[in-house]
């Protein structure tokens, strides 16, 4: 069976928050004292980045510009 756009959408919020929540879990886990250049907590920190910005970009509005329209703040034209 095909999965709408929807479920798709749906589906990938779901992994990305269960990746965070395992994430969240290994960073908390992980052996201190941590040195600022130690290589792999400062990867899982970036791992950490990666998911949030993939969750603000499945949340957020996305600005389509078209001939009418063609900056963010611009008002609806009527005619």
């Amino acid at each position: 069976m095909t999965e709408s756009y929807t479920e798709c959408l749906l589906l990938a919020r779901t992994e990305l928050q269960q990746a965070k929540s395992e994430l969240s879990l290994e960073i908390r886990q992980y052996p201190t004292p941590i040195s600022g250049c130690d290589a792999q907590f400062n990867h899982l920190i970036g791992e950490r980045s990666r998911i949030n910005d993939a969750l603000d970009a499945l949340d957020k509005d996305v600005f389509v510009p078209t001939p009418r329209t063609p900056d963010a703040g611009a008002g609806v034209e009527s005619r």
